[in-house]
């Protein structure tokens, strides 16, 4: 029997419980993973509460990122040898598998080595933040050196992971965040500039970060009506990306400066980059070369117990931390 975190019903942290469960063996083309840490990510969080991209059929299993040991191996799979050291890459429904637990089957495509100097904690906190954030900014941006990102929600793992990528590329990283609060922690990250926006004019900050030139790419899992902002701070031809929906509000669709700029505001996930093997292949290899080099370094925020995913997932939704909220098994 495995230890199996499942919800029953919608809601809060504390519909998640740990149920014992016979999850049975890999079928064709999939990996069964004794698991040994557990990424934590805001969508399993509006997965759970019923407000994700895709309702989740009850009971419910969850979780995008796992890594631990190969345990068994499906019909057909080829590349992995049991005990190998793996991590899970977000490219399934959570309504076909989910990780949180002790044990895990995924399908094989899903499924990375990463590098070896990684720990476990580690290995957990790597491809959501990273593939979503290079997705949006390399395979469809194509962001240059010298170029301007505001990335906000930057001390998200997601933000951090941009910041890193943006960094990486000579790019100029300028960090998003509602009070100087975590102003000195972004700094310490790799933010290269900070604004706090309940403080400070994002867009005319932004303008003179940049010159007058405005920024390139803006990278932006809020919405709401901090968009205009975010379009006011653009310069020509730019891209606002909009891959999540934090703000309770509805969100504006910034006309005039889209017209006035030439802007392209446009929805994104990171099912854009893992649905296609090319640009999987292509993403997976820019983060483990990334990873190699110390260019890209996940930032852990804090770490729970499987006996405290509740407790985890509160922390997760408070917005308190800098990094990835993680939790070993």
């Amino acid at each position: 029997m495995s230890r199996i975190i499942r919800f029953h019903r919608t809601g809060g942290p504390e519909v998640l419980q740990i149920d014992d469960l016979d999850i049975g063996q890999p079928k064709a083309g999939e990996i069964k993973i004794r698991v040994r840490a557990l990424g934590l990510n805001r969508a399993e969080a509006m997965f759970r509460s019923g407000a994700y991209l895709e309702m989740p059929n009850l009971p419910a299993k969850l979780g995008y990122e796992a890594a631990g040991e190969v345990q068994a191996i499906g019909v057909g799979v080829e590349g992995f040898s049991i005990g190998d050291a793996v991590s899970t890459i977000p490219a399934f429904s959570m309504n076909q598998y989910g990780v949180y637990g002790d044990t895990a089957i995924v399908p094989a495509h899903a499924v990375a080595k990463h590098p070896a100097k990684l720990s476990w904690v580690e290995a957990a906190a790597i491809w959501m933040q990273y593939l979503t954030a290079y997705g949006a900014l390399v395979e469809i941006a194509g962001l240059a050196r010298g170029e301007a990102v505001v990335i906000t929600a930057a001390s998200s793992s997601v933000g951090l992971a941009a910041i890193q990528i943006v960094n990486s590329l000579g790019g100029i990283s300028i960090a998003a965040t509602r009070t100087n609060a975590k102003g000195d922690a972004l700094r310490k990250a790799g933010a290269q500039h900070v604004i706090a926006t309940q403080e400070q004019d994002l867009a005319k900050e932004v303008m003179r970060l940049t010159a007058g030139k405005g920024a390139r790419v803006a990278f932006d899992p809020v919405g709401g009506r901090g968009v205009d902002g975010l379009a006011a701070a653009m310069g020509e031809g730019g891209t606002i990306f909009l891959y999540g929906a934090l703000a309770a509000e509805p969100t504006p669709f910034p006309l005039f400066a889209a017209l006035s700029k030439n802007l392209v505001v446009r929805g994104y996930t990171l099912f854009s980059v893992v649905s296609k093997p090319e640009s999987l292949e292509r993403g997976k290899r820019f983060v483990i070369d990334g990873l190699g080099a110390g260019r890209l370094a996940p930032v852990i925020a804090r770490t729970f117990s499987l006996n405290e995913i509740v407790e985890a997932h509160r922390y997760l939704e408070s917005n308190q931390q800098v990094g990835k909220v993680v939790v070993t098994v």
